[in-house]
C-alpha cells in the first residue's frame, strides 16, 4: 500500500504557497548543500545522501525522484490545497510526498529526511508517513 506524508503551509510558515518549480529548487539547494559538505569531507557525499534524479513529465501536476541505486526506487512530489483547515485558516496549501507500492525502506527513510528538511526550512507542519505530526511552525 502506498503511503503519503504532507507538509502543510500554515500560519507562521515562511510562505503560504509554493509551486512545483519552487519545491524542485529547494531540493536542488538541498543537494548543493550536501555537495558542499562532501567537499569539506573530501568525498562525493551528495551522491550517497541524495541518490536520486529529479524527473518530470510534461503537463503533470507532480514530479518524482528516480533512484540511481537498487536500494532506492521512487518518491513522488505533488502540491495541493485543503479547503477548510480550521476557523482561523480558510484553506492551506500543502506538499504531498508519496511512496508507491514498490518503494523500498531506503525510499521511506530518504522521504522522511527530505520532508523534515523541507518542513523545517518552510516552518511548516509535517505529517509523516506513519501519521505522526511534527510542528516546525511557531505556535502560540
Amino acid at each position: 500500500m502506498s503511503q503519503s506524508a504532507y507538509i502543510t503551509l500554515v500560519n507562521g510558515s515562511v510562505t503560504n504557497r509554493l509551486t512545483l518549480e519552487e519545491v524542485k529548487e529547494r531540493l536542488h539547494a538541498y543537494r548543493e548543500q550536501l555537495a558542499l559538505t562532501g567537499r569539506q569531507l573530501g568525498w562525493s557525499y551528495a551522491d550517497a545522501a541524495f541518490p536520486y534524479t529529479i524527473e518530470t513529465k510534461p503537463g503533470e501536476a507532480w514530479f518524482y525522484l528516480k533512484g540511481s541505486d537498487p536500494l532506492y526506487r521512487y518518491i513522488l512530489f505533488g502540491i495541493g490545497t485543503r479547503s477548510v483547515v480550521d476557523e482561523t485558516t480558510p484553506s492551506a496549501h500543502y506538499i504531498q510526498v508519496a511512496l508507491p507500492d514498490d518503494a523500498t525502506h531506503g525510499d521511506k527513510a530518504k522521504g522522511n529526511e527530505l520532508c523534515k528538511h523541507l518542513a523545517k526550512s518552510l516552518k511548516a507542519e509535517l505529517r509523516l508517513f506513519n501519521g505522526r505530526t511534527i510542528y516546525y511552525n511557531p505556535r502560540k
